[in-house]
């Protein structure tokens, strides 16, 4: 049975993947980490670490300790907060990446990877519909140009070292167990927290901006499937295109509308705006389908029902 280490453990992603990580290969067999305290969950239904992924040292030396077999690279710095800082966004989100590779290379017992890219990565000059697999990437925002940068990094360890690393190009992720982190598709969670904490939301994109989106149960069980994945069957070492459906947080009010009769969204875009304006509409994720059969069961309709009753329930509203 593989040991697994998750890297980013407290985040939106790393939260609700070491569950269901735990749930298949054990809880002693999942090694959670990350530079702060996580939820109560996570630290007491197995082995919980703080770790800072940039001490190279101290990371080499965990991994070693703990005979680490897979390890799942989830730390970064997301789009909004990254244009913030953009220098110390690069900085912590390629140094990292390149901590897990050497070190992937270097210890023998470390047989995969995962790290997460984004559809961050393609820019004004990428075909917005059914963007296609291969394209034109010509990113504008920090956190792009590193996940970018990161897809070749990935893709040049497969051919020069033959490390076996799987990454998925994530759309928007929606999630009511962990709230927004400072993402570009951050209204798509916030929406339903606002919804039922005070009946309404100010948004930071426009009514009609669409973009893809994915609820968190189909991301991570597309996550797990991919790594579990016969190495025989992947054929892209950079990262594979995800979609999901496309939403507009017009589409998205008049949803929860439907369950929450006088709820009101207002308009008032912030600089996330021009960042969605440069990413895709639609994703064409023909390839995850063939290579290992990626699909995905929640639409906008079904995914807004589970999200309004258990934020309700989480809320005690």
């Amino acid at each position: 049975m593989d040991r697994i280490m998750v890297i980013g453990a407290a985040g939106q992603i790393g939260s609700e993947l070491v569950t269901e990580l735990r749930k298949i290969y054990g809880s002693s067999q999942v090694f959670a980490t990350d530079i702060k305290p996580a939820s109560k969950d996570i630290m007491e239904g197995g082995p919980f670490q703080v770790l800072d992924v940039m001490d190279d040292k101290q990371f080499i030396h965990f991994v070693i300790r703990h005979k680490i077999n897979q390890i799942y690279h989830l730390a970064a710095v997301l789009s909004g907060n990254a244009e913030k800082l953009p220098v110390q966004a690069w900085h912590i989100n390629m140094q990292s990446l390149m901590n897990v590779l050497e070190i992937a290379k270097m210890v023998e017992d470390v047989k995969k990877i995962f790290w997460p890219s984004s559809i961050a990565v393609f820019g004004p000059s990428t075909p917005r519909v059914h963007t296609p697999q291969l394209t034109i990437m010509e990113p504008i925002t920090v956190y792009g140009i590193s996940k970018l940068a990161g897809e070749r990094w990935c893709d040049y360890y497969y051919n020069k070292y033959g490390l076996d690393i799987r990454s998925i190009r994530y759309p928007g992720l929606i999630s009511y167990k962990t709230e927004a982190g400072g993402g570009t598709t951050d209204y798509a969670v916030e929406i339903f927290y606002e919804a039922i904490r005070k009946g309404e939301y100010e948004c930071f994109l426009n009514k009609d901006t669409a973009l893809p989106m994915l609820f968190m149960p189909d991301a991570i069980d597309a996550t797990i499937k991919l790594m579990e994945t016969e190495r025989s069957s992947i054929s892209v070492h950079g990262s594979y295109n995800l979609g999901g459906f496309s939403i507009t947080p017009e589409q998205t009010c008049r949803e929860i509308q439907k369950y929450i009769p006088g709820f009101k969204t207002t308009y008032k875009p912030d600089f996330r705006q021009a960042i969605a304006d440069s990413w895709p509409q639609s994703i064409d994720d023909s390839v995850a389908r063939h290579d290992w059969g990626f699909k995905y069961k929640f639409d906008l309709s079904g995914m807004s029902e589970i999200m309004l009753r258990e934020i309700k329930a989480k809320l005690k509203k």
